[in-house]
């Protein structure tokens, strides 16, 4: 599971769109691996010009986008600093992206799987309360999804990530529908980490099948949905 399976969970190609964009990708990606630690300095523009064999204004607009996601800080006469993790957009699709090709880390898998434990039973049972007959045909649709892909790793985790999504949409909130890639990362990073393969797919099938049927029944869902 990489970057480019997040980025086509959200519709999006994931390409740099400018050399800015690429280069800002390539830092953005070393510093979320942890090449470039909170609290120190990044090469200068020149260095990384020479590197990345773009001019000085690619840099300096590369860097800004960095910024802008509360990952560097510019300082005059001092230089540009990795910020603490703690100022970063982390719910910024780039930043969630980067994290898939990084060396796994443990706390931000929890972290991720804190906020769906808070999240996902919420938004079972407004699913349940408001979903449109549309929002939850889609519901089922995903399940059904799942259940042709229950032998490919790759698209079963799609079509699972397809079917939290769905029960997202369903909730009729769109503070929730945007919180989609949260979901995405936790279940792309749960799979690295856990080294899961195909045939423990059909272990993880009768528990979305209970959340469906609830759903389309109307039913009050309480629990959650960490399963993968």
């Amino acid at each position: 599971m990489s970057e480019a399976t997040f980025y086509d969970l959200k519709g999006t190609s994931g390409l740099a769109h400018s050399l800015a964009d690429q280069v800002a990708r390539e830092l953005g990606r070393r510093i979320v691996a942890s090449r470039y630690r909170p609290g120190e300095l990044i090469e200068n523009e020149a260095t990384l010009a020479e590197r990345y064999e773009v001019s000085r204004t690619v840099v300096r607009d590369a860097v800004k986008i960095l910024v802008g996601k509360g990952m560097l800080d510019v300082r005059r006469g001092i230089g540009t600093r990795v910020r603490s993790r703690r100022a970063w957009a982390l719910l910024d699709d780039d930043v969630m992206a980067w994290h898939l090709d990084a060396p796994p880390r443990a706390d931000f898998l929890r972290h991720l799987t804190d906020m769906r434990v808070i999240v996902e039973p919420e938004a079972c049972r407004w699913a349940a309360q408001r979903g449109s007959e549309e929002a939850i045909d889609e519901v089922m649709s995903a399940l059904s999804a799942m259940e042709a892909e229950e032998g490919s790793l790759e698209d079963f985790v799609i079509a699972d990530a397809s079917f939290h999504r769905a029960i997202l949409h369903a909730a009729d909130n769109e503070i929730l529908s945007a919180m989609e890639g949260l979901i995405f990362s936790a279940l792309l990073i749960s799979i690295r980490l856990t080294n899961s393969d195909a045939r423990r797919n059909a272990d993880s099938l009768p528990f979305h099948r209970d959340v469906a049927a609830a759903i389309v029944a109307r039913e009050r869902l309480d629990g959650n949905l960490d399963a993968p």
